[in-house]
């Protein structure tokens, strides 16, 4: 099952290596905040040579992550880890959503939409007084 998301990078965190029973290890976490109307924030681990993979991005870059997600328990306790596999570059045009557009702009070219009509302009809107709160509840 492949896994993918993509967002701006926000902030590197430090580089943390140690030494354990199978060798030495290295693991570079980064957050990601994926747009959407309530932006989120991710943290994301990269092990072993994947590290070398988050050198060549900064913050702010747009990135296409592609990941694993683990879980292991501790003590009684489960911790999730998003473990990426691969890390691309995207075009900027990962963005949260704009305001609509007003009908001063032009559309794009090949469109063929109207505009929206405002509110005074629909006869079936509801006024002021028909708009009471009548639920129950």
């Amino acid at each position: 099952m492949a896994l993918e998301f993509s967002g701006k990078l926000i902030k590197k965190l430090p580089l943390q290596s140690g030494t354990s029973a199978n060798g030495t290890w290295s693991r570079q976490e980064i957050i990601i905040e994926i747009p959407g109307q309530f932006p989120q924030q991710v943290c994301v681990s990269l092990w072993g040579d994947r590290v070398n993979d988050a050198v060549k991005y900064v913050e702010g870059d747009i990135l296409k992550v592609s990941f694993n997600l683990q879980s292991r328990e501790y003590n009684g306790r489960w911790y999730t880890d998003v473990r990426a596999w691969r890390l691309d570059k995207e075009a900027a045009a990962v963005t949260a959503p704009s305001a609509p557009s007003t009908a001063s702009e032009p559309a794009p070219a090949g469109s063929t939409s109207t505009p929206t009509p405002s509110p005074a302009d629909d006869p079936f809107a509801a006024t002021p007084a028909q708009q009471v709160d009548d639920l129950p509840f």
